[in-house]
């Protein structure tokens, strides 16, 4: 299964959440796959603790990859790279979780059809080794996005379960453009059905495939708010209720939302992974953060939570 995390804005959580997602899957026992398809800002290596490509491969990744310059791209097992000792030795009964990170300080490029071509080679060869593969993209209407949507379409992919995760913000200003991102113009429905010069995707197709994540959600009656005025909870649960009813109006409410990550003091300061350490031992995170994690990655294919929506 493929599954494309993207965002209209930065800042939304999206690696973060996507990694952890990713994280947890694996620790179930399936195999996963990363593919930083961030192309501007290729730094996942940051969030899995891999020093080396803290910024991107130095040569060799995925830019590379997609260029022509490398083929296969790197790949680093997480289990066996990462300089994070929490991190460093494969659990037992986790399955493989493997970074294919971008080239250091690469940048936006546009796909040519040769590009695209490249592109859905290899997502069609990890989908037959993975069980999930997990594609960070860049945020808004990108290069990035643009070729993943044209490779998709092509008959190496036809056949392939592919998923889309839109990232957003429980403000106003992400509610609205997160919408924009989907149903916008240059959104993702129109930007698949364009495709120029490939198949098209069908809209209504494509769009049965998109479900909303929220991130950094404030819930008013949490225990951590405990501190707060009255007159502050109460405006707080104000906001709450006119985010839920934007939400919903722009087609992004609860019926169409897959996971809703809590706002975690740790994710604010650090973007990581979220370990049983850090929960248990340390206690420097949430475990609710990590129950929403769970869940994400456990939705990814329950059929069960896709046609509840």
């Amino acid at each position: 299964m493929l599954v494309f995390a993207t965002s209209d804005k930065g800042g939304t959580g999206r690696s973060v959440t996507s990694s952890n997602l990713a994280y947890r899957r694996a620790l179930t026992g399936s195999n996963v796959a990363y593919l930083d398809f961030d192309f501007g800002s290729p730094t996942a290596g940051t969030i899995f603790d891999i020093d080396s490509v803290r910024r991107g491969a130095a040569s060799g990744g995925i830019h590379s990859y997609l260029q022509g310059r490398a083929d296969p791209p790197l790949r680093l097992d997480v289990w066996s790279h990462s300089d994070r000792s929490s991190l460093r030795g494969r659990p037992s009964r986790a399955g493989k979780l493997v970074l294919f990170p971008g080239d250091e300080f690469g940048g936006e490029f546009p796909g040519t059809r040769e590009i695209v071509k490249r592109c859905a080679r290899l997502l069609a060869r990890l989908d037959a080794e993975f069980d999930v593969c997990l594609i960070d993209l860049s945020a808004g209407r990108s290069h990035a996005t643009e070729i993943v949507l044209a490779a998709t379409a092509l008959p190496e992919l036809q056949r392939v379960d592919s998923r889309w995760l839109v990232f957003h913000r429980w403000t106003r200003q992400h509610i609205i453009a997160a919408h924009g991102l989907v149903f916008g113009k240059h959104g993702l429905l129109e930007l698949g059905r364009e495709n120029n010069g490939t198949p098209k995707l069908d809209p209504a197709w494509l769009l049965e495939r998109v479900r909303f994540v929220r991130t950094a959600v404030v819930d008013p009656e949490s225990d951590s708010l405990a501190g707060l005025r009255p007159e502050q909870v109460a405006w707080l649960r104000k906001c709450d209720t006119d985010l839920k009813a934007l939400a919903t109006k722009l087609r992004i409410g609860r019926t169409t939302t897959i996971g809703s990550v809590p706002l975690d003091p740790v994710l604010q300061w650090r973007e990581q992974l979220i370990t049983d350490t850090d929960t248990v031992s340390r206690q420097v995170a949430n475990a609710e953060t990590v129950e929403a994690f769970v869940a994400l990655a456990r939705n990814l294919d329950s059929e069960n939570a896709w046609a509840m929506l």
